[in-house]
């Protein structure tokens, strides 16, 4: 992309560069890498206004980070687990009307609101809130929150599969899983974005896309995109317990993996069952996405392989060690 330069009097060809840059958040001085426009011949920086909404994006994300507070994508899955509207939310929590919608759109919500919202995560707890507070649905609205929140309960599959996952990944934060719990409905969004673009994706890539993907929205927005922790495999990164997510969208008719033989060679294909699911993934995360799509669109297995290989994280591990999204702020796909 072209843009005209004032310090060299032309138009030039743009780049974008990575820098530290800090931002004032209730308060607090918060540092983050922010991707910035610049001119390719002298370096003069050109206002983008995608570009520093993605680094205000980013600072808020870690203060969150930092005061262990939902984000914006945790709060409106919260909402939405009750099929409310976010001024229907509102109205239960006894908030303002405009609350949840400001929240959800990346304002940072207040210790005190964030505590209620993890509390109301658990459908017993919602049902709890509901018996002891007064709240401002109507009787007919109530009454259908209540039976979905006993239909929530009663759901086996709804506890099974939060049983399921507790079992294999951890609830702690860290910079091992991008400071965000895991979240199956992302990888399987993931997976379909890339299965249903390339018919004949294989494991291998795709396992390298999902791990690019979840590394350069870290770097961009301080939290991954799944929650997912990446070892350190032969093949080159691998996200923890893959075949185990495998066999699950399998049995969930999601995706599945076809063994193909090519002589004494065999091929593992990802056929997607599932068209792109739409609304799991957020704008930012798509735009990711896509990104990554394109940079390696012509990539064969073999070929994305040895590019993961050189990338400092993958350098800097041994055989089965978990690569810290702390490595992410070292690539550059450009």
């Amino acid at each position: 992309m072209k843009k005209y330069c004032e310090e060299c009097g032309f138009e030039n060809e743009t780049k974008i560069v990575i820098k530290k840059e800090s931002y004032e958040v209730c308060g607090e001085t918060i540092e983050v890498n922010a991707r910035v426009l610049t001119c390719q011949e002298c370096g003069e920086e050109f206002y983008c206004e995608d570009l520093d909404s993605e680094t205000l994006v980013s600072a808020y994300n870690e203060y969150r980070r930092r005061h262990k507070l939902l984000f914006a994508e945790d709060i409106k899955k919260i909402r939405e687990q009750y099929g409310l509207s976010q001024r229907s939310f509102a109205k239960l929590l006894n908030w303002g009307d405009k609350t949840i919608h400001r929240y959800e759109n990346g304002s940072i919500q207040d210790k005190a609101h964030n505590s209620l919202l993890l509390f109301l995560k658990e459908p017993e707890n919602m049902k709890l809130y509901i018996k002891e507070n007064e709240i401002s649905l109507n009787d007919k609205q109530k009454d259908k929150l209540l039976k979905l929140i006993d239909k929530l309960e009663e759901d086996r599959g709804y506890r099974e599969k939060n049983n399921f996952f507790e079992m294999l990944f951890p609830k702690e934060l860290s910079e091992e899983n991008g400071f965000k719990c895991f979240d199956y409905e992302k990888v399987c969004a993931m997976v379909l974005f890339f299965a249903n673009k390339n018919t004949e994706l294989l494991k291998t890539k795709l396992l390298k896309l999902l791990n690019y993907a979840d590394m350069i929205y870290y770097k961009e927005n301080g939290v991954s995109i799944t929650g997912s922790r990446y070892i350190h495999l032969p093949y080159g990164p691998v996200m923890e317990n893959s075949d185990i997510l495998f066999g699950k969208m399998t049995d969930d008719h999601i995706a599945r993996i076809d063994v193909i033989y090519e002589g004494k060679y065999e091929k593992h294909q990802v056929v997607p069952e599932e068209l792109f699911p739409e609304g799991v993934l957020t704008d930012a995360e798509l735009s990711v996405l896509e990104r990554i799509y394109t940079r390696f669109v012509d990539f064969g297995s073999v070929e994305i392989s040895n590019y993961s290989h050189e990338e400092k994280g993958y350098a800097s591990t041994k055989h089965r060690e978990i690569i810290s999204y702390s490595y992410a702020k070292y690539i550059d796909l450009h």
